[in-house]
């Protein structure tokens, strides 16, 4: 099968590599449809390389048709319609009783300390082989595949394996007032979905980008989306305070991550990372990586005393220094981690109809062709051509 397979930094290429097959009698095989390209692909494109091998299969987003299970599969069958969870969780342990599938038990990657395995996404997660491919072996055949009509087209779905519960869980961890003010920093996709999905619930969202194609889609669905280049002076802060009665917003949504812009520092330490050799970076990252943290900066800045600040935007830094005495003076909760994509299904479903209330059918800015990976994740990277989200239709 073809696949977009890892190679070094920016070097992803799409290559000719063995079909999976049936290891485990609860697996199942997916002829891929549509496949998601992730902002957090980036950080494997620029940042994680010291956690993989030459060769590894990308992707963590996946949708396709069920063509093989396994002897104990009662779930699903060959020709039914699935969407993938990004999250490798058996959906049975402790945690994936408790709605932390990303914590799941069973695969936890206990070498590194690591939550559950993800779909193409490291040594960190598990180094399981990816869903930019034409073909998919995914376990837990029987409580991992979400399954869905037919008729609609992959657009209306495939955001469940990723895009759709982070956004979700996001704005559920911020937890607004009824009709808060929500602040979201990064209008990439999951700052975008966020933002719909606030809006959705009644909440009114203030957006914060510096690219232009991003910050006329927020508008467009009705956010109130400032230019973060128009505050280079550093009054961003005074903006938003004047915007919310003087006080900042209840909550702020940290879309954005390890890669934030206005961090020169921490950028000029993790390029310097990626030139040493693998083994002595992965252990530096391991101990003493640091993140571009300006993103997570300002929205300490922003939020309002008491208020809440979630975070959804990759972080990989073991030695990052917060700002504990402005958190703990201005009481501002914390709330993070990977989404839980089964916890929220149930929740988003209703949404995914022909009303189409969060505007998924046409959330795509981009559907190529799986060969057209290479290009995909440059234009990605560099912000260009309008890029805000691109599927692959292997």
């Amino acid at each position: 099968m073809k696949a977009v397979t890892w190679h070094g930094k920016r070097d992803v290429r799409v290559e000719e590599v063995p079909d999976p097959r049936i290891q485990d009698p609860t697996d199942v095989i997916v002829q891929v449809t549509s496949a998601g390209l992730c902002g957090s692909d980036l950080h494997l494109y620029e940042v994680l390389g010291p956690f993989l091998d030459e060769g590894d299969i990308l992707g963590h987003e996946p949708m396709g048709i069920v063509e093989e299970v396994g002897p104990e599969v009662t779930a699903v069958a060959p020709g039914d319609r699935v969407v993938i969870p990004f999250n490798v969780s058996c959906g049975t342990c402790f945690m994936c009783d408790q709605g932390l599938q990303s914590q799941c038990e069973t695969t936890q990657v206990r070498e590194y300390g690591s939550g559950a395995s993800l779909f193409g996404y490291t040594r960190l997660y598990g180094q399981v082989p990816g869903a930019q491919a034409e073909l998919l072996r995914v376990p837990f055949g029987n409580t991992l595949p979400i399954k869905v009509p037919e008729g609609p087209p992959d657009d209306r779905f495939v955001y469940l394996s990723d895009v759709l519960p982070t956004a979700w869980q996001a704005v559920a961890y911020a937890d607004p007032p009824a009709g808060g003010t929500v602040a979201v920093l990064g209008l990439g996709p999951i700052g975008d979905m966020a933002s719909r999905i606030a809006l959705h619930r009644g909440h009114r969202v203030i957006g914060i980008d510096l690219v232009d194609a991003r910050l006329e889609r927020a508008r467009e669905r009705g956010v109130e989306a400032l230019d973060l280049r128009e505050f280079e002076n550093g009054d961003l802060a005074d903006a938003v305070r004047e915007l919310t009665g003087g006080r900042g917003p209840d909550s702020v949504i940290d879309a954005v991550g390890m890669e934030a812009h206005g961090a020169p520092v921490a950028k000029l330490t993790q390029d310097f990372v990626g030139y040493l050799p693998d083994a002595v970076a992965e252990r530096l990252m391991r101990k003493a990586g640091v993140d571009r943290l300006h993103a997570l900066h300002l929205a300490v800045e922003l939020v309002r005393r008491g208020g809440t600040i979630s975070i959804s935007g990759v972080y990989g830094g073991m030695a990052d220094p917060l700002p504990m005495l402005v958190l703990f003076d201005k009481q501002v909760q914390l709330r993070m981690g990977q989404a839980n994509v089964w916890r929220w299904v149930d929740e988003i479903l209703p949404l995914l109809t022909d009303e189409d209330p969060l505007g998924v059918d046409g959330f795509a800015t981009h559907r190529v062709p799986l060969s057209e990976a290479p290009e995909a994740y440059a234009a990605f990277q560099e912000k260009r051509d309008g890029a805000v989200k691109v599927i692959f239709r292997p």
